[in-house]
C-alpha cells in the first residue's frame, strides 16, 4: 500500500494520471501510461515469471524469463515484458504455446551449469529458480555435460558469502550496488561461460547494505553468513514488525525457530524503506539472544559486587528508594533513556515519573539530540516529502549514511532519479556531499551564522568553503523546500542548530522539517513525555497541566532538567535516585568524565537494561528487561509514523517488559498506573495524548494501517492510505460523530475477504458509538466551561510550537587550537554491535582526521601518533588526512576504540576546542 494523499499543508497538487487500455489473456485492463507490461499484468492479477526484474531498479531484460507474446498491431511476437511499456489496444498473452515453449527453453538453459545444491542450499524452499522450474520448466534437461565448478563459498565481505556456480547472471546484486546503494563493489567479471559476479582483490563488498543483495538474489548465489545452514523456510515462524535499530522505522519480517530470531528481511513499504535494510538492522538481531541479563542484580553494599537477587528483593530496594525520594525530594529523582522502549513502555515510565513520582527530570536523549521544541514544534515533513519529484532539500543534519542509512538510500534515489536538489550545510564533507548541488562548510558551532548568510539575512558569516551565492539561488528557486534537521557534530551543542533553523524559517516559513535523530524509538519516547517540559502528545507541561492532572492525578510543578543538567546535578550530589532506561551514559554520553562522575556520586542508580554495560556496572539495582522482538507494541519513526512491533520470542530467564517494571515500581511506591496490558496502555495513549488521538489499535491493525499511520490525525487530514480518502476522525469536540463509521466502512470495502469486511464493519459501529459519546461529552464540557458552571473539566491542550530564542554566544576562535567535530558511524562499540557476533568486528579504530594543510603545518604525515587534549582530558590516536574537513577543525568518531572524543568534550560549552601535539 502507498501513502499518496497530499497533506493539508502541502501546496503541491498531483497531476491527473493518463491511462491506456489493453488486453491480458483475453481480459481488458486499464493501466497508467508508461507502466511496464510486467507491472500492469501483476496489477491485473496475472503473474509473469521473472528473475532479473525488480520493481525498485531499472529493467535490463537480461534473464528473458519474462518473455510473453505481445501484439501491438503488427502480429504477436515474443518480447520481454519487463522492457515494454503498455500501449492502447496492445494484446498480451502469457499462456500461449509459444510463450510456454520459450519459458521452458530459458529455464533449460539457466540450469545447464546450475549445480544440484537444492538439498543444502539456503535458498531451498524459497528459491524463485526452484519454484519457476517446477511451474514453468520442461521437467527434464537435454544437457548432460559436466557443469562448471568454482571454489565455494568465498567470503566477499564479513557478512556475505558467494557461490559463483549458482549465479544466473541476473544483474540484481550489481544493479543494487550501483543504482541503489552507490557502492560499486561487486561486478561482472570474465566472459562467455566463465562470466561470474565477484569483487576485485583488496576491495571486499564492504557496503552498509550488502544484506539486501542476499534478499533479492533469486537463487542461492549470495547467502548471509549469520543465517547459512541455520534453518529452512518451513522451520521458521514469520511475523511482520518494525526495525528499531535506528529511527527510520523500516518494516521487516522477523523469522523465528526454537525461540530464537534467525533472520530479518525487509518489507517493501512504499512510504518508508522500499524493502531495503541496512546491515546493522538486518543482522543486529543476534544481540537479542547473546549475553543477556536474565534476572535482577543487586549491590547489597558499596564494597560488594553486583550479584543475582530475587525479583522481590530487587524491586523492594528500588521501590523503597523511589518512595523515600518521592516523599522528601521529588526533584531528586531523574530518569535517563527510553529510546529503546516501545511507545507503550515509554508512556508507562513517563506516567510513573511525572504522574506518580512528580519529577520532570526525564530525558530519552543522551546529549546528542534536539530540544523538544525543535522536534515537535515545526511543520513536519515525511520521507516522501523530502524525496518528492523536483523538490529542494536543505541538509542541516549528520551523515545520513552513518546514522539513518535507509533514509540515505531514499534521498540518493530522489537525487539521482527524480531531480531533487540538495543544499548541504555541514562542518565536514559527508556521504551526502557528492549528491549535493551546493555544499557549504561552516566552522563548528557556526551553523546559525552561515545559515543566516545562506538565506540572505544580516549578521551572518561566510562559509569556510562553498559558494554561498549559488546555494542561496538554489533555495530561492525552490517550489517545495524541506529541511533535514539534526546534530552534525556532538561536540556542538543543540543551540547552533536552533539558530540555523530560526534563520531559515524567517525567510522560508512554509518549509517542512524531517528531524534526523538516530536512536531507535527516540521520537516515540519524546512523544510519550520522556523529555523535560513536555507531556505525552506534543504538549508543554504548562499547556497540558489541567488535562493531564485529570488523567494522571498530578504533574510536576516546574520544567525539569535535560540529560546534561541531570548528570551535572548528579555529579554535584543533587540527585538521589537515577533511573537508566536502556541507557549507557558512561559510554554513550558525549562527555564521559561528567557521566562517570555523575553515576559514582549518585547513591541509588537503578538500571533497567537488556545487557551489562559500563553504566550497569555502576548501578545499585539492575532490572532485567525484555528486548526487541520480545514485546508487542508500537513505535514512532522520524516522520511521526506509528507502526507495530511484534513479540515473537520470549525474554530470557525472568526478564520483564519495561512497562511491567514501571507498573510494579509504581505499586511499590503506593500508586497504581492502571496499566494492565500493551493493548490497554495504547488505548490510554490514544485517549489522553493529543497528537495520537484517533490512532486506535483497530486502525493500526486494519489494511489502511499496514504501512503505519502518520500522526497527528485531524478531522481535516484523512488517514488516506492506499490512495483512498478515508477519514479517521480524531476525538475532538468539532468532529463529525459519523466520520469514524464511514471511515472504517470504507476501509472494510477495500478488502477482498468477507471476514475482514465483517470485522471492520463491527469495529466501525463500535467506533462510531464511542466517537458520538466522546463528542457529546466534549461538547457538554465546552458549554460548561463557557458558562463558568459545572466541574473544572480540562480541554484537550494545544500542541507545542517552536519559538526562536536568543542567538548562541560562541567563544573566540583559538588560533592555536582546533575546533572538534565529533561524529558517529554505523558500526561502533554500542551494545547492539558488541553483542552481535557478525557485527562486533566491524567497528573502526579511532583516528584523528585533519585537513592535509593543517597536517603540513604540524609537520606530520598520515599514520603519525598524535596527542589530542582539552580541559576535559586527552587521547592518543593515529592521524588520517581528510580533505573534506575544513582547516582549523579536528575530527574524531564517537564510541570507537583507540580514542573517543567524548573524553574531550565539555557539554556545557557550545563548541569544544582541542590542542593537537606530536608525540616524541
Amino acid at each position: 500500500m502507498t501513502d499518496t494523499a497530499p497533506r493539508t499543508d502541502d501546496h503541491r497538487t498531483e497531476a491527473p494520471v493518463e491511462t491506456v487500455t489493453f488486453t491480458v489473456n483475453g481480459v481488458e485492463v486499464t493501466a497508467p501510461k508508461g507502466q511496464l507490461v510486467i507491472e500492469a499484468a501483476a496489477d491485473a492479477g496475472t503473474y509473469i515469471p521473472h528473475f532479473c526484474y525488480h520493481p525498485r531498479m531499472r529493467p535490463v531484460g537480461m534473464c528473458r524469463m519474462c518473455i510473453v507474446e505481445i501484439d501491438t498491431g503488427r502480429g504477436p511476437t515474443l518480447q520481454p515484458s519487463c522492457m515494454i511499456p503498455v500501449a492502447d489496444a496492445m494484446v498480451v498473452d502469457t499462456r500461449s504455446p509459444v510463450t510456454t515453449k520459450a519459458q521452458d527453453g530459458v529455464l533449460e538453459f539457466l540450469l545447464i551449469n546450475h549445480p544440484l545444491d537444492c538439498p543444502v542450499c539456503d535458498k531451498g524452499g524459497e528459491c524463485p529458480l526452484q519454484d519457476q522450474t517446477y511451474a514453468y520448466g520442461p521437467g527434464e534437461s537435454r544437457f548432460v555435460e559436466e557443469k562448471r565448478h568454482f571454489e565455494k563459498p568465498i567470503p566477499i565481505s564479513d557478512l556475505v558469502l558467494l557461490d559463483r556456480e549458482r549465479c544466473i547472471l541476473c544483474d540484481r546484486c550489481t544493479r543494487f550496488a550501483d543504482e541503489v546503494a552507490g557502492d560499486t563493489l561487486i561486478h561482472f567479471q570474465d566472459r562467455g561461460g566463465q562470466t561470474q559476479v565477484n569483487t576485485f582483490p583488496g576491495h571486499p563488498f564492504a557496503s552498509y547494505f550488502s544484506g539486501n543483495t542476499v534478499q533479492i538474489c533469486p537463487v542461492g548465489a549470495l547467502t548471509a553468513s549469520p543465517y547459512r545452514f541455520k534453518a529452512r523456510p518451513w522451520d521458521v515462524a514469520k511475523d511482520e514488525s518494525t526495525c528499531t535499530t535506528c529511527a527510520v522505522g523500516c518494516r521487516t519480517t522477523v523469522e523465528v525457530s526454537r525461540n530464537r530470531v534467525l533472520r530479518m528481511s525487509g518489507i517493501d513499504v512504499d512510504p518508508v524503506n522500499w524493502g531495503w535494510l541496512c546491515d546493522k538492522g538486518r543482522f543486529g538481531f543476534e544481540a537479542v539472544g547473546d549475553g543477556r541479563l536474565t534476572g535482577p542484580l543487586l549491590r547489597r553494599d558499596e564494597a560488594s559486587e553486583l550479584a543475582p537477587a530475587p525479583w522481590s528483593e530487587a524491586l523492594k530496594v528500588a521501590g523503597d528508594a523511589l518512595r523515600w525520594s518521592r516523599k522528601t525530594k521529588p526533584d531528586g529523582i531523574a530518569v535517563l533513556g527510553g529510546a529503546r522502549l516501545t511507545n507503550e513502555s515509554a508512556y508507562a515510565w513517563a506516567k510513573l515519573a511525572k504522574g506518580v513520582l512528580g519529577t520532570d527530570n526525564v530525558d530519552a536523549q543522551l546529549g546528542d539530540g534536539l530540544p523538544p521544541e525543535l522536534v515537535f514544534g515545526l511543520p513536519r515533513a515525511t520521507i516522501d516529502d523530502v524525496c518528492a519529484e523536483g523538490g529542494t532539500v536543505l541538509m542541516l543534519a549528520p551523515d545520513l549514511k552513518e546514522e539513518l542509512p535507509v533514509l540515505y538510500l531514499r534521498l540518493r534515489d530522489a537525487v539521482v532519479h527524480h531531480g531533487v536538489t540538495v543544499v548541504e550545510l555541514s562542518p565536514q564533507a559527508t556521504t551526502t556531499t557528492p549528491l549535493a548541488a551546493a555544499s557549504l562548510r561552516h566552522r563548528p558551532g557556526e551553523a546559525g551564522l552561515v545559515a543566516r548568510a545562506l538565506v540572505g539575512l544580516d549578521g551572518g558569516a561566510d562559509p569556510l568553503d562553498g559558494d554561498v551565492t549559488a546555494a542561496r539561488a538554489l533555495l530561492e528557486r525552490a517550489d517545495h523546500l524541506t529541511i533535514v534537521l539534526g546534530r552534525a557534530s556532538l561536540a556542538d551543542g543543540p543551540s547552533p542548530i536552533a539558530d540555523a533553523m530560526a534563520a531559515v524559517l524567517e525567510t522560508y516559513p512554509a518549509a517542512h522539517v524531517l528531524t534526523a535523530l538516530r536512536r531507535g524509538n527516540v521520537h516515540g519516547a519524546l512523544d510519550m513525555g520522556l523529555s523535560p517540559g513536555v507531556l505525552p502528545g506534543h504538549v508543554t507541561l504548562d499547556e497540558g497541566r489541567q488535562w493531564f492532572t485529570e488523567a494522571w492525578g498530578q504533574v510536576p510543578e516546574a520544567r525539569g532538567m535535560d540529560a546534561t543538567g541531570i548528570l551535572n546535578a548528579a555529579a554535584a550530589g543533587a540527585i538521589d535516585v537515577l533511573v537508566l532506561l536502556g541507557a549507557d551514559p558512561v559510554a554513550d554520553f558525549p562527555d564521559h568524565d561528567l557521566a562517570r562522575r555523575a553515576l559514582e556520586a549518585t547513591a541509588m542508580v537503578i538500571a533497567v537494561d537488556t545487557h551489562r554495560n559500563d553504566s550497569v556496572e555502576l548501578a545499585t539495582v539492575v532490572l532485567a528487561a525484555a528486548g526487541p522482538h520480545e514485546v508487542v507494541g508500537t513505535t514512532t519513526n522520524i516522520e511521526g509514523r506509528v507502526s507495530t512491533v511484534a513479540g515473537v520470542v520470549t525474554p530470557p530467564g525472568t526478564a520483564r517488559a519495561d512497562w511491567q517494571l514501571a507498573a510494579e515500581l509504581a505499586y511499590r511506591v503506593g500508586a497504581d498506573l492502571g496499566l494492565e496490558s500493551e493493548a490497554g496502555t495504547w488505548a490510554e495513549i490514544e485517549r489522553v495524548a493529543p497528537s495520537y488521538a484517533g490512532i486506535t489499535a483497530e486502525l493500526l491493525a486494519s489494511p489502511a494501517g499496514r504501512d503505519g499511520v502518520l500522526m497527528p490525525l485531524t478531522p481535516e487530514l484523512a488517514a488516506a492510505l492506499d490512495g483512498s480518502r478515508v477519514t479517521i476522525a480524531s476525538r475532538r469536540s468539532d468532529m463529525d460523530p459519523e466520520a469514524a463509521q464511514a471511515a472504517l466502512r470504507a476501509a472494510a470495502a477495500s478488502t477482498d475477504e468477507e471476514r475482514q469486511r465483517e470485522q471492520l464493519a463491527a469495529k466501525a459501529e463500535q467506533s462510531a458509538e464511542e466517537a458520538r459519546e466522546v463528542a457529546e461529552q466534549l461538547a457538554a464540557e465546552g458549554e460548561a466551561g463557557a458558562a463558568g458552571e459545572g466541574t473544572a473539566t480540562a480541554h484537550r491542550p494545544a500542541l507545542l510550537a517552536f519559538r526562536p530564542g536568543a542567538p548562541t554566544e560562541l567563544p573566540a576562535v583559538d588560533a592555536y587550537g582546533y575546533r572538534l567535530v565529533a561524529t558517529r558511524t554505523l558500526y561502533d562499540r554500542g551494545t547492539r554491535n558488541r553483542h552481535s557476533p557478525s557485527l562486533a568486528g566491524l567497528a573502526r579504530t579511532s583516528q584523528l582526521r585533519l585537513n592535509p594543510i593543517d597536517a603540513d603545518t604540524l609537520g606530520v604525515v598520515a599514520g603519525a601518533r598524535l596527542r589530542v587534549s582539552s580541559p576535559r582530558g586527552a587521547v592518543e590516536v593515529e592521524l588520517a588526512l581528510d580533505p573534506g574537513l575544513p582547516r582549523g577543525s579536528a575530527g574524531l568518531h564517537v564510541n570507537h576504540g583507540g580514542g573517543d572524543p567524548a573524553d574531550l568534550i565539555d557539554v556545557t560549552s557550545p563548541v569544544t576546542t582541542v590542542k593537537v601535539e606530536t608525540l616524541r
